[in-house]
């Protein structure tokens, strides 16, 4: 399948699976301690993609080959999350190590100050050589306007549509490789990079990728900066995918569902009806998408093959978040459940344990303190991750972490637009619990994911010792309702900011955002339930 583009493709596959045999089988020689020298690392991280996709059954939808070869030479964590299922935010939390409500990262406008000490900053002060390449999206003061404004005003009484409907469209024939220009640039660029400047290197490297791909593409005709509702690829891609596997999701009838879903359905444009067949080609084409996203990922670890690199080269594939793919009928991501939430996390190389499945709960926090014991950096004492090292090596946690065991629970929260409430997830064993606000207001979700993968059926009822000894171990890691309440004066100020810098256009500006299909029926009904919401006091 070599052709349009440089792809690497099955047969090219199969020449990547005998020439990594020889090393993937190894296993490190003994050596005395500072002996071995330290591997080279390569990170790729993609944007939208369900973590689900990477093992079984959710592997059966679409042919992801290189994530399926970096799980048969590596390990494949199964319950690993986005510690905010936005951009930006955890996108921070991944190059900070903390988790958002210390980097303060509250929406896709707010991330950490540009001279924030990341990861790849240690590693290049200690002696690593570093190249970034396409997406970053951690640092402040990006996205839309819409976007910011949108967050804002989550607080405010009223009900308005921020994206446009979600829809698909296919373009090009079955030689359309090159769907996502952009991220195949970035790919070209990292690709180059390999084969003509880490290829020649003394010293050990730290490559990151990030992708836009499977994320949706802008909808045009949605408005200012445009919403993002379309779901675009091409014949070559469709064809990777099994249609007959596909499941439709059931939905909860809009009065049965819970109130903030009702309000990030509505906000997402997703309340009126789909057909099944909407529903089904919506999620093949997101399907399609991630398959574009792993041949960008093959065409790495080819890379490395050709330069003799992949031997000493520790690779790990992640993404910020995932994709609802109208699961709970919303598409995009901003929820905690598992679509949204749930991420791929994939690592392979020099001394990693092949053909792993990591049942315990991870994160993407994890990666700063992971990337620092690769290049044996001491940690700083006050990260919120735990390194995964011991746990690709199939060691027990606490034979060897100086901190102690990692705790048996990730945490999650979401603070951004098309949610009215603050949200708060903690994911144990096999229960995730869902708080709000400020833990009285609105009610809180609990889903037992052994019984119910789909999470249909809120237990929070039926079992509330459950919840009582959950959100006590929350409280304990963050105080919640004085977070919630912090966002809710941040979200405030921000606004009344921006308002006044407006001016007299201030009336023209706010009407014509991404909300401008439902605002400008009855724009002066809307900026008085704003100017209502700032004159209440907190």
């Amino acid at each position: 399948m070599r052709g349009r583009g440089g792809r690497l493709g099955r047969a090219g596959l199969a020449l990547l699976l005998m020439a990594a045999a020889p090393w993937v089988g190894a296993r490190p020689r003994p050596a005395a301690p500072g002996d071995q020298p330290r591997p080279s690392v390569v990170l790729v991280a993609c944007d939208s993609l369900d973590g689900r996709l990477t093992f079984y059954p959710g592997n059966q939808t679409v042919d992801l080959p290189f994530i399926n070869f970096m799980k048969r030479y590596g390990t494949v964590f199964l319950n690993a999350y986005t510690n905010s299922p936005i951009c930006c935010p955890s996108r921070a939390a991944m190059w900070s190590g903390l988790f958002t409500h210390l980097t303060e990262s509250w929406n896709n406008f707010k991330g950490l100050d540009p001279d924030y000490v990341t990861w790849m900053d240690l590693m290049e002060k200690h002696g690593y050589r570093t190249q970034k390449y396409g997406k970053l999206d951690y640092t402040s003061g990006h996205h839309s306007v819409s976007n910011r404004v949108e967050a804002w005003t989550r607080d405010v009484d009223f009900l308005l549509r921020q994206e446009g409907r979600p829809m698909v469209n296919l373009t090009g024939d079955r030689t359309h490789v090159r769907v996502m220009e952009t991220d195949w640039r970035n790919t070209d660029k990292a690709v180059n990079w390999i084969k003509e400047e880490a290829i020649n290197l003394t010293q050990p490297f730290v490559l990151y990728l990030g992708l836009n791909l499977p994320h949706p593409y802008p909808s045009p005709y949605a408005g200012e900066n445009y919403g993002s509702s379309t779901f675009l690829t091409s014949p070559y891609w469709l064809e990777r995918v099994t249609y007959e596997a596909i499941k439709i999701p059931k939905w909860s009838s809009l009065s049965e569902m819970h109130p903030v879903d009702y309000y990030s359905s509505y906000t997402k444009n997703c309340t009126g009806k789909f057909t099944k067949q909407e529903v089904r080609s919506i999620r093949a084409f997101y399907y399609a998408m991630c398959a574009e996203t792993d041949a960008m990922l093959g065409e790495v670890i080819s890379a490395l093959r050709d330069t003799g690199l992949l031997k000493k080269t520790i690779v790990i594939f992640t993404a910020d978040h995932g994709e609802l793919a109208m699961e709970h009928r919303q598409f995009y991501k901003m929820s905690m459940y598992e679509g949204s939430s749930h991420v791929p996390l994939l690592v392979m190389g020099p001394g990693i344990k092949e053909q792993q499945q990591v049942p315990n709960v991870v994160s993407l926090v994890d990666i700063y303190p992971t990337m620092l014991d690769i290049a044996k950096i001491p940690a700083p004492q006050n990260l919120s991750g735990y390194s995964l090292m011991p746990l690709l090596h199939g060691k027990a946690e606490n034979e060897v972490s100086p901190r102690g065991p990692r705790p048996s629970w990730v945490l999650s929260e979401f603070h951004g637009c098309n949610v009215n409430s603050s949200t708060y997830m903690l994911r144990t064993d096999k229960w995730k619990y869902i708080a709000y606000s400020d833990g009285r207001s609105v009610l809180p979700q609990l889903f037992d994911l052994s019984d119910d993968p789909d999470e249909l059926t809120n237990v929070a009822v039926k079992f509330p010792v459950m919840v009582h000894s959950l959100d006590k171990i929350l409280r304990s890691i963050v105080n919640y309702p004085k977070v919630s309440s912090s966002v809710h004066e941040y979200n405030k100020r921000q606004f009344m900011s921006w308002k006044q810098s407006l001016g007299q256009n201030y009336s023209n500006v706010i009407a014509n955002l991404r909300w401008h299909q439902d605002w400008l029926k009855e724009p002066k009904k809307y900026e008085n339930a704003i100017d209502k919401w700032l004159s209440q006091s907190e």
